[in-house]
């Protein structure tokens, strides 16, 4: 690229046409050498290690302060974290108070108190919410339903002849220190090598799964149920002995449970349980309560230490970590005999040990080579009840049923699935036809078809509401699905609870189909679903010779093999706008949303969205909410930073980013239109679950299409840039895409180069063994 400002939008801050101005050589589209520049990312990238956040990030936002030495080595190799996708904040932007929910206390209850009203409705009382009837929030829904699975997966493992032990889960709700809530609040930077993590799902009490409301009525999600005031008063009392933060009492107080005062004064390391206090500053709290005895070798020390690591290893999507890694990163943290202190874990149950084979089989009288991995209770679990199910799908037909599939489209993934259980389809976005047309033959056939998707789709339900049963066929008597069919787009987003959770329900003689795109980016929580299935060839696997079309085809096409390759755009679909610093991209991207893109194409600013690798930063996406809100719609934000007539995003549950708008809001919370849909978030969780949304993060961006994307990449992003992020964020542009270009030759370089982390799981080798045991079974 020359960087010559004639590429795309006029390079200058007089307002130029964007695409159509100062195109004199090349205002068709990229020029010469604009081209190769556009290049894109690919399958599951993320940020390195230190920024990632990924949806990873979770789509909210991350935890800012993690420990230096608790990433690289305890989640060497993932491959989730950019969060954007998985685990550590995919995005890498570090937002833990707008992530997981202001831990500050105080500072986050006076911002969401702003919610309460907007003028007469002000009068912010706690009361709406108290006499409101006690209807399950989605995340509530959702998690109440994958516990429902997670125990009748721990049943069903109850009556094997080797139980696995269950060991003390680390969850609860997010929160923070006061003085890394200030740090993410101010923008300060973290310290040097500290790396970022997602936040982990909060935690919920069980219910029963509730049925969808009447879609015209207003949904309001609840509250996470809190601790006791009497609960939350003793465990401050505790932290007021250890100079921790009161604001820390409550979130403490639930992560922890029954006897959360006792567990703390006992070990004070279990003050770890709450997600965004990080190593160092237990142990501080743990010298000022107990003095000497406070060692680095503590047996109560470093067992809660492997599970931390274990925790955080899981929110950059490992299900499961290598003891060397493991044992490596304890050493990192003081742990002065690292394997006797996982010996000591192990021996509590509170981790779980694997010895999974290497390579073929063993000769008899030699020695099999295994890997030892370690993980935690609930991955452990849902991996291998994911497994099992998987194979009792694929193990249900004998031979084809007599389907009909003559022409296309979808004409050889609908001969496939007549024949098998489970199935797989990879493809691009022009793809997604085939599942749609195996969806109208099954119904045609009489079958109970449904579709499921990451995202709201015309033709399906949300995978979601499908698990917390808000949509979708309902369940039988048994608790199923009451289906024959199910397909489930953008598979590789499925974690693994949600897939166990999804192939526990399907029943037997029905079929699943898991359909995606392998170069996007990969889920936000842990495992790797789709591409540990596709790797273990188990079942059927149907790759789509649809080509996605155009320039915008051809251009991501070359990004998903790593090549950044030009591209005749003649329709100025694809347009590159070179800039020297941040404030330049974020001026060229108002710019460009507001009035070239509108100007020169017809579409309108609602339909354009900005894409950006990061929450934090002088153009990530607070920086570009908060011009693009002064520009398109200003106003006070005096429901808690809001207007009505702002584009945001909810994030319901951690995972799951879903655009909607701001309508109102008073005593209840924040009024949202969601896809049609009215949706009320209590003002107490407005700050953790709703952000401005005109600018989003590439995962936030995933599974959805807009006419026209306008991607940011300023000059700090560089590092953030890998060829599936690319891949995924230059994908989400239908008929125009604008790079505001910052990054010289880190895009093409990222293309050819930067891979998606690998990820430890389990489920490759879980299914690898169950198909072999299946060969030597005599038929």
């Amino acid at each position: 690229m020359d960087g010559d400002a004639k590429d795309g939008p006029q390079a200058g801050a007089d307002g130029g046409d964007g695409p159509v101005a100062g195109a004199d050589a090349g205002d068709g589209g990229p020029q010469a050498g604009d081209g190769p520049e556009v290049r894109g990312g690919g399958p599951g990238a993320e940020p390195p290690v230190s920024g990632r956040g990924g949806v990873g990030e979770s789509p909210a936002g991350s935890d800012p302060h993690p420990e230096p030495a608790d990433t690289e080595d305890a989640t060497e190799g993932d491959e989730g974290d950019e969060g954007d996708g998985a685990g550590s904040d995919p995005e890498g932007d570090g937002d833990t108070a707008e992530a997981a929910g202001a831990v500050g206390g105080g500072e986050s209850a006076a911002e969401a108190a702003e919610v309460a009203g907007a003028g007469e409705a002000a009068a912010a009382g706690g009361a709406g919410e108290a006499a409101a009837a006690p209807e399950l929030s989605e995340a509530q829904a959702e998690l109440a339903a994958q516990k429902v699975e997670r125990e009748r997966i721990a049943r069903r493992k109850a009556e094997r002849t080797a139980p696995v032990e269950a060991g003390a889960k680390l969850s609860g709700k997010a929160a923070d220190l006061l003085a890394a809530v200030r740090a993410v609040e101010s923008g300060a930077k973290p310290p040097a090598g500290s790396t970022y993590f997602d936040e982990a799902p909060a935690t919920t009490a069980a219910a029963p799964r509730k049925a969808a409301p009447a879609p015209e009525q207003p949904r309001r999600p609840a509250p996470t149920p809190a601790a006791t005031p009497a609960d939350v008063d003793a465990v401050r009392a505790v932290l007021a002995r250890g100079g921790a933060p009161e604001a820390l009492a409550a979130p403490a107080a639930t992560a922890l449970g029954d006897g959360a005062a006792r567990q703390l004064a006992e070990n004070p390391w279990r003050l770890l349980a709450v997600p965004a206090v990080r190593p160092t500053q237990a142990d501080g709290f743990a010298r000022a309560l107990l003095g000497p005895e406070a060692g680095p070798g503590d047996e109560r020390r470093t067992t809660s230490l492997v599970g931390w690591l274990l925790a955080q290893a899981g929110l950059k999507g490992h299900t499961a970590l290598e003891a060397p890694v493991l044992e490596k990163a304890l050493v990192q943290y003081g742990v002065p005999d690292p394997a006797e202190a996982l010996e000591q874990a192990i021996a509590e149950g509170s981790v779980l040990v694997f010895h999974e084979p290497l390579g073929p089989p063993a000769q008899e009288g030699e020695e099999q080579p295994v890997r030892v991995l370690v993980g935690l209770e609930g991955s452990a679990m849902a991996e291998e009840s994911l497994a099992d199910g998987l194979a009792r799908l694929a193990n249900t037909f004998d031979g084809p049923a007599d389907w009909d599939a003559d022409g296309p489209p979808g004409s050889e993934l609908i001969r496939a699935v007549a024949g098998h259980g489970l199935v797989t389809h990879t493809g691009g976005e022009a793809a997604r036809a085939e599942p749609l047309a195996l969806l109208a033959a099954a119904r045609e056939l009489g079958l109970r078809a449904c579709l499921a998707a990451h995202t709201t789709t015309p033709d399906g339900v949300t995978v979601a509401g499908l698990v917390s049963g808000a949509e979708g066929p309902g369940r039988d008597a048994d608790g199923q699905f009451a289906l024959d069919l199910l397909i489930v787009l953008d598979a590789p987003q499925l974690d693994v609870e949600t897939a166990a959770a999804l192939v526990e329900s399907v029943p037997d003689g029905a079929r699943l189909v898991l359909s995606g795109d392998p170069a996007v980016l990969g889920s936000a929580r842990a495992g790797r679903v789709f591409a540990d299935l596709l790797a273990a060839r188990f079942c059927p696997q149907v790759v789509s010779r649809v080509p996605d079309p155009g320039p915008l085809g051809e251009l991501v096409s070359g990004i998903g093999v790593g090549e950044l390759a030009q591209v005749d755009a003649p329709g100025k679909e694809v347009v590159i706008v070179p800039v020297r610093d941040a404030g330049e991209a974020v001026h060229r991207a108002v710019q460009l949303v507001a009035e070239s893109v509108p100007r020169a194409f017809g579409i309108p600013a609602d339909s354009v969205q900005v894409i950006t690798p990061g929450h934090g930063g002088s153009a990530g996406t607070r920086a570009l909410n908060a011009a693009l809100k002064e520009r398109l719609n200003p106003g006070p934000g005096r429901f808690g930073g809001f207007d009505p007539g702002d584009r945001v995003v909810h994030v319901p549950s951690p995972g799951r980013a879903l655009p909607a708008r701001v309508v109102s809001a008073d005593a209840e919370g924040l009024h949202l239109d969601r896809a049609g849909a009215r949706v009320v978030v209590p003002k107490e969780l407005v700050e953790s679950q709703v952000r401005h949304g005109w600018a989003v993060t590439a995962h936030q961006a995933v599974g959805a299409r807009w006419p026209a994307v306008v991607v940011v990449l300023p000059g700090d992003a560089a590092q953030a840039l890998s060829r599936d992020w690319v891949y995924t964020a230059f994908g989400r542009a239908e008929r125009h895409l604008s790079v505001v270009h910052g990054v010289d030759q880190a895009l093409p370089r990222a293309v050819a180069e930067v891979l998606p982390k690998p990820r430890t799981t389990r489920l490759t080798g879980l299914l690898t063994a169950l198909a072999a045991a299946a060969a030597q079974q005599p038929e």
